[in-house]
């Protein structure tokens, strides 16, 4: 047996569908003003746990990607100083070639043994070289100056402690070079970690007081040990260059991670203006015909069914 419809049933079910129409056109506004298709969990339980997962991956993303230009940019700031530093060598040699022809006179070995010790002065600031207020050839001690000018520095021995950064899960880069490695360790007979006899202050040290006797054969017998100073430090700019391919490789690994994760979040948050025009469009009909058909289903009163 069907139920008797009166006047009044009908007046709340269509301000209920009236109501349910302004909810959606509330609903859809809200998306179109803020531009995303999930402003809160209740409009897409299961699209919001994707939504968190592609925020959370992007900030970790995001966070890796300010490691890689940290590490990128000492890395090129190392790779500057060890070039300036074969350049400084390379004009040592120069003199030091010069300085073992047995034909200069005093005053010319006297000249070139003082451009030389200018020259040790300019390489002791390339091994004092800071990035960011830190020195880089001192290992973990990065407060402390690896070589003092008021001491000996061909005796000093670097920290060799690495400067790592992490730059994607599971995955350290080191940044900074041992300065012993760069410039050499301490020549035999003082405390070190390796018996070398190539240290370029030691070598330098050598060549002025040899230049200044007019020894020059022994001048000649120090360019074989500069040549492979020369040499190591060529080899830690290679290392370093090696550092530098690696870093601009994760560099663009992170770019196209973030793109896709972005995209991803896009496609699952942001709102489709075009598809949302239109559903607006079709819900402010539905509003407008149903505010026309409750305009005739209101009016009438008792007075009209009396008549």
């Amino acid at each position: 047996m069907l139920g008797r419809v009166t006047q009044g049933t009908m007046t709340n079910q269509l301000l209920r569908n009236i109501n349910t129409n302004l909810r959606t056109m509330q609903g859809l506004q809200e998306k179109m003003s803020t531009g995303r298709m999930i402003n809160r969990p209740s409009d897409d339980p299961v699209g919001i746990t994707y939504a968190l997962r592609y925020r959370s991956d992007i900030s970790i993303n995001e966070r890796y990607q300010t490691n890689v230009d940290s590490a990128s940019s000492q890395l090129e700031f190392t790779d500057t100083v060890l070039t300036q530093t074969s350049d400084v060598l390379k004009r040592i040699k120069e003199l030091a070639v010069q300085g073992s022809n047995g034909t200069n006179p005093d005053v010319a070995l006297n000249n070139i043994a003082g451009e030389i010790k200018e020259l040790k002065d300019q390489l002791i600031d390339i091994a004092n070289s800071q990035f960011k207020g830190k020195y880089i050839f001192n290992g973990q001690f990065t407060d402390k100056k690896p070589y003092d000018p008021s001491t000996d520095v061909k005796k000093a021995i670097t920290d060799t402690g690495k400067i790592e950064y992490v730059i994607n899960s599971g995955v350290e880069l080191s940044v900074n070079l041992n300065g012993n490695d760069v410039f050499g360790y301490p020549p035999p007979g003082t405390p070190a970690d390796k018996n070398e006899d190539d240290n370029i202050f030691n070598i330098v040290d050598q060549l002025v007081t040899e230049l200044v006797a007019g020894e020059y054969d022994k001048v000649s017998a120090q360019l074989p040990l500069l040549e492979t100073r020369m040499n190591k430090v060529l080899t830690q700019q290679a290392e370093i260059g090696a550092r530098v391919n690696r870093i601009e490789l994760m560099q663009q690994r992170l770019e196209d991670l973030n793109y896709n994760l972005t995209s991803l979040q896009s496609k699952t948050e942001d709102a489709d203006y075009e598809e949302l025009i239109i559903q607006s469009k079709v819900n402010e009909n539905v509003y407008q015909a149903a505010l026309s058909v409750g305009a005739k289903i209101i009016t009438p009163s008792l007075v009209d069914f009396l008549k």
